[in-house]
C-alpha cells in the first residue's frame, strides 16, 4: 500500500514537468483527475467549506499551469509543492478583502526562477522566518500564528482569545511593522548566525 502511494506520487512529477515545458494540456487533466480530490480535502482539513474549498482548489490548479516552470523534484515531491500551494490559496481566500494584510507569498515567496531553492536554502529560510517570528512579543506572535498559520480571520482572533477586534487589528499591524524592520535590518545578521547552527 506504502509502495503504491510512493509510486502514485512520483508519477505526479512527470506530468508537471510535461506541464511546465510543452504546455501539455492532457498532462494538465490528468494531474488534475489525479490530485484534486486530495487537494479539496487538504482544502478542507485547513478550514474551508466545501465550495470554498472547491474554489481553492481552481486557484491553485491555475497557478500549477501559470508556475509549473518552478516546480523542481529534487527540491521537493510533487504532493509537498502541491499542498503548500494550496495552503497559500487558502490563507489568500480566508483574508479577501482585507488589503491591509499582507499576502501569503509575502512570508512564503513562489519561486520567480526557473528552479527552485535546494533545500538548504528553503530550511534556511524557514529558520530565518522563526527566528523573526520568535523575536515578537507573545501577544503579537500568537496573532501572527492564528492569521498566517491558521488562515483565522481577525474576528475570529478576536472570538478565540476574547479581545476587542480592534486590539487584534492593531497588534497584528505592530507585529507586521517589527517583523519588516527586523527583516530589513537583520537579515544579513541572522543569515550568518543560522549558518553557525
Amino acid at each position: 500500500m506504502g509502495q503504491e502511494k510512493q509510486s502514485s506520487t512520483a508519477s505526479l512529477d512527470p506530468l508537471i514537468l510535461r506541464i511546465a515545458k510543452h504546455r501539455d494540456r492532457a498532462a494538465f487533466i490528468t494531474l488534475f483527475e489525479q490530485v484534486s480530490t486530495r487537494l479539496k480535502g487538504y482544502a478542507m482539513r485547513c478550514g474551508a467549506d466545501a465550495a470554498d474549498a472547491d474554489e481553492i482548489v481552481q486557484e491553485s490548479m491555475l497557478s500549477v499551469w501559470r508556475k509549473a516552470d518552478t516546480f523542481n523534484p529534487k527540491s521537493a515531491s510533487a504532493t509537498t509543492w502541491l499542498y503548500t500551494i494550496v495552503r497559500n490559496k487558502r490563507i489568500d481566500f480566508a483574508r479577501k478583502d482585507r488589503y491591509d494584510l499582507i499576502q501569503s507569498e509575502d512570508l512564503w515567496p513562489e519561486p520567480t526562477t526557473e528552479i527552485l531553492e535546494t533545500e538548504v536554502e528553503s530550511d534556511l529560510n524557514g529558520k530565518i522566518v522563526r527566528t523573526l517570528i520568535e523575536s515578537l512579543p507573545e501577544e503579537q506572535r500568537q496573532i501572527v500564528f492564528k492569521v498566517y498559520f491558521e488562515g483565522k480571520s481577525h474576528s475570529e482572533i478576536a472570538q478565540d482569545l476574547d479581545l476587542p477586534l480592534g486590539t487584534i487589528k492593531s497588534r497584528l499591524r505592530l507585529a507586521m511593522k517589527k517583523l519588516d524592520t527586523l527583516a530589513k535590518d537583520n537579515v544579513t545578521w541572522l543569515i550568518i548566525i543560522l549558518l553557525i547552527y
